[in-house]
C-alpha cells in the first residue's frame, strides 16, 4: 500500500501531470475572470470585437438614411453672405446660427417628402437671437413637427456635493409633439470606445423614459423594424462611412437654391423617403465620439445604430448571464485542454493550441459579422494559448528529466554514442522501453571454471580480479555498439541490434568484433596476471542471431531493460557449448550465414542444444578473412593450459590461495 501511496505521488508529481494541472487552473481562472466581468476582460473582448469589425472593413450603408451635415463648409457660409446675391445665407452670419434656418430645413425637408427629419441639437435653452427667432422655428414644430424628432439628453448636474441626473429637453423651450424625443445618450465601455445602441434611465431616477434617438426615429418614420435581439450597434464602417456612399450633404445645400436644385438633390426628389439626419461634422462643434470603428461625429454613429435597427442586425450576447458565459468559458477551455493532454509531443500540443486558439477566433468572427451574435472569444483563445504554453513547458521539462533517465538507465549498458542517438530519437523514453520484437545478435560470455576458481581464491582477491576482467569485457563490447543486457555472476549477456539497430550485418559484425576484441583483451590480461602470479581466466564465447523480444522487464519496484526468447536461450547454451568444443568463441549458423564472407571459421557440424527440439550447426570462430591466425592458436594452447589447472584444482592438488 506504501508503495502504491509513493507511487501516485510520484506520478502526481511529474512535470507532465503539473502541466495537466495547470490546464484545469487556467479554465478555472478563465471561468472566474469572465463570471466577475473584470474590466480586463471587458477590455479584451471590446478590442476584439473591434478588430472584427475592422477585419470586415466598410460595407455600403442603408441607402435610406442621409446625413445632413453641420460641416465646416456650412459653417463658413456667413462669409459669403450678400444681400442681392446670397439673402438665403443671413442666418449663418453669426457663430451660433438663427434657429430660423432650422424651420427652413424643416418646412423643406418634409415638402420634400421626407419620411423623418431628425435634430442631433439640443435645443435646451432659449436662443442667441431673440424670442422672434425662436417662434419662427416653433411655428415650423407646429405645422411639421408630427415627421421631426428633437434630441435629448440625460445629464448629471452638481448640487453642491451631490450629483443629479436630470433631463435636458427641448419641452423646457419648445412646445413638441408627443413622442418626437429621443436620447441622444451612449454608454461608453471599460474601453471608452461605443458600442452599445443607447442608455435608459434608471427605474428608480424618477426621470421620463424617453426611447433612444434612433427608436424614437425609426418610430416616427414608422419604419417596421425588427425587435431588438440585444444593444450592440453593427457598425457599417468608420468615419466617412456615409460621404462615401454619398448620403452626407452639407447643410447649407438645402438653403441655397442652387445646390437645392442641382443634379444631385433635384429640387429636394434626394430626400424623398429619406430618414434625414441634422448633427454636427465639423471638428469645432466638438462632437467626436470612440467607437467600435474608431472616431467619428455622433450623428455617424446615430446613423449606424439606425442601420442596425432597421436591418435587424442589433449585436447580442450569446449568453445572457454572467454565470453561463462562465460556464462555457470553462468548458471550452477545459475541453480544448483535455485534446492537448491527448496529444504527447509538447511541438505539437503547441501547434495544436494555436490552431484551435485561431480557429475560435474565426468562429467568433464568423458569427460576429454574420449572425450578429457575440461569442466569448479573446479570453478563451488567449487561454488556450496559455494552455499550450503549460503543456510545451511542462512537457519540455518532462522531455528533458526522461532523456536523463533514459541516459542513466542506458549508460550502463550501451556504449555512449548509442545512448546518444536514442537520447535524441523523438519517441520518449516510456516508449522506447515499451515491449517490442526485432533482430539482433546475442552474445553470452562465461569465465571456464569459475566455480572451481572462487572456491580456491580469497572474496577479496576473486572479487579485484573479477571486476578488472569484467571491465576489459564490457569496454571490449561497448566499443562496437554492443549493450550490456546483464551479469549474471561471472557471466557477461549482451546484444547487437537493440535497442538501435544498425542493420542486419553491421550488428553481425559488430558481435564478431567485439567477441575477437574480448579475446585480444582477455590475452593481454592473462599475460598481467601471469606477472602477478595470479591464475588467469579463460572464457567461452556464443554468439546467436534472430528474433528477440525486448523491453523493461520487472515489478513496479524493480525494473530492468532486458531481453528475451528463443534466439537468447540459444545464445546461453551455445555459450555452454565452447568447453565440449575446445574454443573460445563459437556462433550459430543464423549469424554465420550473414557473415561468412568476413570471416575464418571451423564447421563443428550440428548439435543438440540442452532444453531445445532439433540440432544447431556451430561454427567456431577463427577470425577475419585473411587476418594472422597468432592469437587464435595462442588462445586455444591456452584454454588446453587453463582446462588442465582447472582439473587439478578440482582434485585439491594445488592448496588455496591466502590472502
Amino acid at each position: 500500500m506504501l508503495a502504491n501511496f509513493k507511487k501516485q505521488l510520484k506520478a502526481l508529481s511529474s512535470p507532465k501531470f503539473i502541466g495537466y494541472a495547470l490546464v484545469g487552473v487556467i479554465a478555472s481562472l478563465s471561468a472566474i475572470a469572465t463570471g466577475l466581468g473584470l474590466n480586463e476582460v471587458q477590455t479584451l473582448e471590446r478590442q476584439t470585437q473591434s478588430t472584427f469589425f475592422n477585419w470586415r472593413g466598410t460595407i455600403a450603408p442603408p441607402k435610406d438614411i442621409v446625413i445632413l451635415a453641420i460641416d465646416d463648409l456650412s459653417l463658413r457660409q456667413g462669409e459669403f453672405y450678400d444681400p442681392k446675391t446670397r439673402p438665403f445665407l443671413e442666418p449663418f452670419r453669426t457663430t451660433t446660427w438663427k434657429r430660423v434656418v432650422y424651420a427652413q430645413v424643416l418646412e423643406k425637408l418634409v415638402k420634400a417628402g421626407a419620411k423623418v427629419v431628425a435634430f442631433d441639437i439640443l435645443f435646451v435653452t432659449p436662443g442667441d437671437h431673440g424670442a422672434a427667432d425662436d417662434d419662427k422655428l416653433q411655428k415650423a414644430i407646429t405645422k411639421y413637427g408630427e415627421q421631426a424628432v428633437f434630441a435629448a439628453s440625460y445629464e448629471l448636474s452638481q448640487i453642491g456635493e451631490a450629483r443629479i441626473l436630470q433631463l435636458a429637453s427641448p419641452e423646457s423651450i419648445f412646445q413638441i409633439k408627443p413622442n418626437t424625443l429621443g436620447l441622444i445618450n451612449f454608454q461608453p465601455e471599460v474601453t471608452g470606445n461605443i458600442h452599445r445602441l443607447g442608455v435608459q434611465a434608471p427605474a428608480d431616477s424618477g426621470l421620463p423614459i424617453i426611447p433612444t434617438f434612433a427608436a424614437s426615429i425609426l418610430n416616427t418614420a414608422k419604419v417596421n423594424y425588427p425587435k431588438p435581439k440585444g444593444d450592440g450597434i453593427y457598425f457599417f464602417g468608420g468615419a466617412d462611412t456615409w460621404s462615401n456612399a454619398q448620403q452626407q450633404i452639407p447643410f447649407y445645400f438645402v438653403v441655397d437654391p442652387e445646390n437645392w436644385n442641382s443634379e444631385q438633390l433635384q429640387g429636394g426628389k434626394f430626400f424623398k423617403d429619406k430618414i434625414v439626419l441634422i448633427g454636427a461634422t465639423a471638428a469645432s462643434k466638438q462632437d467626436i465620439q470612440n467607437s467600435a470603428m474608431g472616431r467619428m461625429t455622433g450623428i455617424e454613429i446615430h446613423a449606424n445604430a439606425i442601420a442596425t435597427l432597421m436591418q435587424g442586425k442589433s449585436m447580442a450576447e450569446l449568453f445572457s448571464t454572467p454565470l453561463q458565459q462562465s460556464i462555457f468559458v470553462f468548458v471550452l477551455v477545459g475541453v480544448s485542454g483535455g485534446i492537448l493532454c491527448l496529444i504527447k509531443r509538447p511541438n505539437i500540443q503547441i501547434l495544436t493550441a494555436l490552431g484551435i486558439a485561431i480557429a475560435w477566433l474565426g468562429i467568433g468572427y464568423v458569427s460576429f459579422i454574420y449572425t450578429s451574435t457575440i461569442l466569448p472569444v479573446a479570453l478563451p483563445a488567449i487561454a488556450i494559448g496559455f494552455n499550450g504554453i503549460a503543456l510545451l513547458t511542462t512537457g519540455s521539462i518532462a522531455a528533458q528529466i526522461d532523456k536523463i533517465l533514459l541516459r542513466r538507465t542506458l549508460e550502463r549498458y550501451v556504449a555512449a554514442p548509442i545512448v546518444e542517438e536514442i537520447v535524441n530519437q523523438p519517441d520518449s523514453f516510456r516508449d522506447l522501453l515499451e515491449g517490442r520484437t526485432l533482430k539482433a545478435a546475442v552474445l553470452f560470455s562465461d569465465i571456464r571454471g569459475f566455480t572451481t576458481l572462487s572456491s580456491r581464491l580469497p572474496a577479496k582477491l576473486l572479487i579485484q580480479q573479477l571486476n578488472t576482467y569484467l571491465a576489459g569485457m564490457v569496454d571490449a563490447i561497448l566499443e562496437y555498439q554492443g549493450t550490456i543486457d546483464k551479469f549474471i555472476g561471472d557471466a557477461i549477456m549482451a546484444e547487437f541490434g537493440s535497442p538501435v539497430s544498425r542493420g542486419e550485418k553491421a550488428d553481425a559484425m559488430n558481435a564478431i568484433y567485439a567477441a575477437l576484441n574480448m579475446r585480444a583483451v582477455l590475452l593481454e590480461l592473462r599475460k598481467v596476471w601471469q606477472e602477478d602470479n595470479k591464475i588467469p581466466f579463460s572464457n567461452g564465447i556464443g554468439i546467436n542471431y534472430g528474433e528477440v523480444t525486448v523491453g523493461n522487464i520487472g515489478s513496479t519496484r524493480r525494473l530492468e531493460y532486458a531481453v528475451i526468447g528463443d534466439t537468447v536461450n540459444v545464445a546461453s547454451r551455445v555459450e555452454g557449448m565452447t568447453k565440449d568444443l575446445g574454443t573460445d568463441i563459437v556462433i550459430t549458423s543464423a549469424l554465420y550465414e550473414i557473415v561468412k564472407d568476413e570471416i575464418d571459421v571451423v564447421d563443428f557440424g550440428e548439435h543438440a542444444l540442452k532444453g531445445r527440439v532439433g540440432n544447431v550447426r556451430l561454427y567456431g570462430v577463427i577470425g577475419l578473412k585473411g587476418s594472422d591466425r597468432t592469437i587464435y592458436e595462442q588462445v586455444q594452447n591456452d584454454l588446453k593450459r587453463h582446462t588442465a589447472v582447472i582439473d587439478i584444482l578440482k582434485k585439491g592438488q594445488i592448496p588455496k590461495v591466502r590472502e
